[in-house]
């Protein structure tokens, strides 16, 4: 699929404006509306973390196909803005339900349910898409360092929506948190509508149906090819490490260090803080230093000891050195993430970048499902077996540091299998694929 012409960077930063209006919404639900659920509520942690897996099981199936569609020409930015529509009252739905759960237990935690699935598809509309826009319209040499410019405005959006909330929900009220999430909601849908106007003429006419091909067969020729194989197993290894520490993060600042809703939410805005320190180092040097498998490499092997002194920092009782800690396991995060998105721009080129950033992008949801259910059960688990909050969260950091250091073999090793450009000669991996996507 061609363009018009190519993206510029004022369209690359339009774009980012959108990306950062998706963070917006989805770290309500990561972390606010999360540690509400586990401590104003007293709510298991897995409760939480079983709505998050669900709407990212959801993106599991939806991604693939949506970046399949678009791989052959339409109107991308209008699917991204319906995407946005419905991410943004998805939001305030799922702040309403976890409000309504206080005083009508049963009734709020099937309307978060609706809320935490219409999460999954706001996203996978509005996000699939941008990518492969992203992918097909900007030029090879310059994709690295717009997935930087475009993941640095999502983590911006992080902090500007983390600090804002954190600010706006205390002292807290649950008449409070839906206004602030409705108000987010808003604010994202606005943005984007603006950024995205008269953006679409840089897209040349539909191509005709035809030209898409068929989704089955070209999932399986994709997922034959090694290097993008290997490549979705690193995104699954790394995010299954990351998206742990994103529901437990807050409820153990709270839990562990006795923060207001309001103090544990800026915690979280400090990690996201660090994060963007970490991807403008790793955008300004990555290429020149050791090229973005490197970067992405030491990412994770940093943020695996920065997860060891997480789970240390109950044994010292210091909350500058927690802080510290935050921010230090952000920058890790942040180089990771500009190593790994940078890579995955550079793989997601030809005629099938849509779809194989849906790949990429369905191995970061199931991870991020399977992830976050598992830290959130494992940290109640851990909890009850060793009689300690503190130490059942530092458990969970643990696993997360092993976690982490596999994803820094794995990435070198799909960076190698690149190299070679190997080509698979049988196709049933690609059909377990494809029937997990059924």
């Amino acid at each position: 699929m061609k363009l018009a012409r190519e993206l510029g960077w004022p369209d690359v930063f339009r774009l980012g404006l959108v990306q950062g209006s998706i963070g917006a919404v989805v770290v309500l639900m990561t972390a606010t509306l999360n540690r509400v659920m586990v401590i104003e509520l007293g709510l298991p942690a897995a409760v939480p973390g079983a709505l998050v897996a669900l709407h990212f099981a959801i993106q599991f199936v939806a991604r693939p196909r949506l970046g399949h569609q678009s791989d052959a020409g339409g109107p991308r930015t209008r699917t991204i803005l319906l995407g946005m529509l419905l991410l943004g009252v998805a939001g305030a739905l799922s702040a309403a339900s976890v409000a309504l759960i206080a005083s009508h237990r049963t009734l709020g935690l099937v309307a978060c349910v609706g809320g935490f699935a219409l999460i999954g598809c706001g996203v996978s509309a509005a996000g699939t898409p941008l990518l492969a826009l992203l992918a097909d319209g900007v030029r090879a040499e310059r994709r690295a360092r717009a997935a930087a410019v475009v993941w640095l405005m999502m983590i911006a959006g992080f902090i500007v929506t983390t600090v804002l909330v954190g600010n706006l929900i205390d002292p807290f009220s649950w008449q409070r948190l839906v206004l602030v999430s409705a108000g987010v909601g808003a604010g994202a849908i606005v943005v984007s509508a603006l950024a995205l106007l008269g953006l679409e003429p840089a897209r040349l006419a539909p191509a005709e149906a035809e030209a898409r091909g068929d989704f089955r067969a070209a999932l399986r020729t994709a997922w034959a090819h090694p290097a993008t194989r290997r490549f979705a197993i690193f995104v699954f290894v790394a995010m299954l490490g990351y998206s742990a520490q994103d529901l437990v993060l807050e409820p153990f600042a709270g839990s562990v260090f006795g923060l207001t809703p309001g103090e544990s939410t800026k915690v979280s805005g400090m990690h996201q803080g660090g994060m963007l320190v970490g991807m403008l180092i790793a955008a300004a040097f990555a290429v020149r230093l050791g090229g973005l498998t490197l970067w992405a490499a030491g990412g994770c092997a940093i943020s695996a000891v920065a997860f060891l002194l997480l789970s240390a920092t109950p044994m010292a009782g210091s909350l500058p050195l927690l802080k510290g800690v935050v921010v230090l396991l952000g920058v890790a995060n942040g180089a990771f993430a500009i190593g790994a998105i940078g890579s995955m721009m550079v793989r997601a080129r030809g005629d099938d970048a849509g779809l194989r950033m849906g790949i990429f992008g369905a191995a970061q949801a199931v991870a991020y499902a399977i992830g976050g259910f598992l830290g959130a059960l494992g940290s109640d688990v851990a909890r009850a077996a060793l009689g300690d909050s503190a130490q059942g969260y530092a458990a969970v950091f643990v696993v997360e540091a092993f976690l982490f250091l596999a994803a820094a073999v794995l990435v070198k090793r799909a960076d190698e299998a690149d190299a070679q450009g190997l080509t698979l000669t049988s196709a049933a991996e690609g059909d377990a694929l494809l029937a997990a996507l059924q």
